[in-house]
C-alpha cells in the first residue's frame, strides 16, 4: 500500500495491500480500507467506516461517519457533462464540485456516484443503496431512502426522504421526488412526484 506523507490517518486503521492513499486525506478511526481501494488527494472519511476491496473514491469528496461501501464502487466519477459543438463534437464540462455522503450510509457493489458539475452530489443520512446504482452529478438522496438495483437517476434531480425504489427505476433528470413516495420496479418517472406518499407503477410512471 501506498501512504502520501500529507494524509492523516486515524487510530486503529486497517490498510490493506495494494491500495492508495492521496495528498491530505483524513481518515478517522476504527475505519478499514481493503485491498485495492483509492483514496484521492483531499478526502475525508470520517469514523468507523468500511471500504471493501476496490472501491475508488476521487479527490475531494467527503464522507460522515458508520458508512459502507462494497467492491467496485466509484464515488466522485465526473459527471456526463458535454457540450454540443457548431461542427457536431461535444465539449466537456469541467466537473468542479464532489460527494458527500453523511452518517449511516450503505452503498451496494459496482454502483457509480458522479461528483457535482458544481457544488455537491449529497447521500444523506441513512440512506441505503443496492448494487449497480447510477447517481448522476448534483443528484440529491433524502434521509433514510432505500434504492434498489439498476436503479438510474439523471442529473440534479432531488429525491426526498424515506423514499423506496424498486429496481430497475429510471428517473428523470431535474425534477423532485416527494418524501415517502413509492416506485415500483421497472417504472419510468419522467415528471415530478410533488404529493407526500405517492405509490406509482409503469413507464411512464402513473398512480395506483
Amino acid at each position: 500500500s501506498y501512504i502520501c506523507k500529507s494524509a492523516r490517518l486515524g487510530e486503529h486503521v486497517f490498510v490493506g495491500a495494494f491500495s492508495y492513499i492521496g495528498e491530505n486525506v483524513k481518515v478517522g478511526n476504527n475505519v478499514k480500507i481493503y485491498p485495492h481501494s483509492f483514496i484521492g488527494n483531499n478526502v475525508v472519511i470520517g469514523d468507523n467506516c468500511v471500504l471493501h476491496p476496490g472501491v475508488k473514491i476521487y479527490h475531494d469528496c467527503s464522507l460522515s461517519n458508520r458508512i459502507t461501501i462494497h467492491a467496485g464502487t466509484v464515488i466522485g466519477g465526473d459527471g456526463f457533462g458535454f457540450a454540443p459543438q457548431n461542427d457536431g463534437t461535444y465539449k466537456k464540462v469541467p466537473q468542479i464540485g464532489n460527494v458527500l455522503i453523511e452518517d449511516d450510509v450503505e452503498i451496494g457493489s459496482n454502483c457509480s456516484i458522479d461528483r457535482a458539475t458544481m457544488g455537491s452530489t449529497i447521500i444523506h443520512a441513512g440512506a441505503k443503496l443496492d448494487n449497480l446504482i447510477q447517481i448522476a452529478h448534483n443528484v440529491e438522496v433524502g434521509y433514510h431512502t432505500v434504492i434498489a438495483a439498476q436503479t438510474g437517476v439523471s442529473g440534479s434531480t432531488k429525491i426526498g426522504n424515506k423514499v423506496m425504489i424498486g429496481g430497475q427505476v429510471g428517473i428523470v433528470g431535474h425534477i423532485t421526488i416527494a418524501d415517502g413516495s413509492r416506485i415500483n420496479a421497472q417504472s419510468g418517472v419522467s415528471k415530478s412526484l410533488k404529493q407526500s406518499n405517492s405509490v406509482v407503477t409503469g413507464s411512464p410512471a402513473y398512480d395506483y
